[in-house]
C-alpha cells in the first residue's frame, strides 16, 4: 500500500463517520510529514443545520490552525473522499497548502481545475501539485450510498448525483 493510499483511508475513515451521521460523505486528513496533523468530515449538510461553510477540508484547517499553526503549510499534503470545491481549493491555496490528493472528482463543483493563470495577480503566481483517484472506487462507493438512501435529500437531484449513480450502473454492467 503507497503513502497516499494509506492517507486516503484515513480520510475514507473520516467520510464513513460523516455518513453515519447523514452528513455528505466527504473526509479529509491534513499530513506533515508522514503524520496526520489534522481531520475533518462534512457537518451540516443535512436539511435543519445546511450550511455551505463547514466542507471537510475547512474544518480540517481550522484544525490545523487551532492545534499546529507553528506547521510551513507549504509543506501539508491534504487527503480528501471528493476533489475540493472551488471555495475549498481556493481557501487552501490561500492558506499556503500546495499539494492535494483526492479520490473522487466532483463533476459539479470541483476547482481542481482551475486555470489559475488566467485570474487575477494574487492567484496567477500560484500552483498546487493536484494527485486524482487515489482509491476512487472506495470513495464513489460512499456517494453511491448516501445518493442511493431517500432520507438523504442533500444533492439528492444534482448533476453529481445522476453522475455517481451512473458511475455505478456502468461499473455493474461489466
Amino acid at each position: 500500500m503507497t503513502d497516499y493510499e494509506n492517507f486516503m483511508h484515513q480520510a475514507l475513515g473520516e467520510a464513513g463517520k460523516a455518513l453515519a451521521a447523514g452528513e455528505f460523505p466527504i473526509g479529509c486528513v491534513m499530513v506533515h510529514d508522514g503524520t496526520i496533523v489534522s481531520r475533518g468530515r462534512r457537518i451540516n449538510s443535512k436539511a435543519t443545520d445546511q450550511n455551505e461553510l463547514d466542507h471537510a477540508e475547512i474544518v480540517a484547517l481550522r484544525e490545523l490552525f487551532a492545534l499546529h499553526p507553528e506547521i510551513d503549510r507549504s509543506e501539508i499534503v491534504v487527503y480528501s473522499t471528493m476533489e475540493p470545491c472551488l471555495m475549498c481549493y481556493v481557501t487552501l491555496l490561500l492558506n499556503g497548502i500546495r499539494k492535494i490528493v483526492y479520490g473522487y472528482e466532483d463533476i459539479m463543483g470541483g476547482g481542481t481545475n482551475l486555470d489559475l493563470q488566467s485570474l487575477n495577480p494574487l492567484y496567477q503566481g500560484m500552483s498546487a501539485e493536484i494527485i486524482p483517484h487515489v482509491l476512487r472506487r472506495e470513495s464513489l462507493e460512499l456517494f453511491k450510498t448516501f445518493f442511493a438512501a431517500p432520507d438523504n435529500t442533500y444533492w439528492h437531484d444534482s448533476p453529481l448525483a445522476s453522475y455517481t449513480l451512473a458511475q455505478i450502473a456502468v461499473k455493474d454492467n461489466k
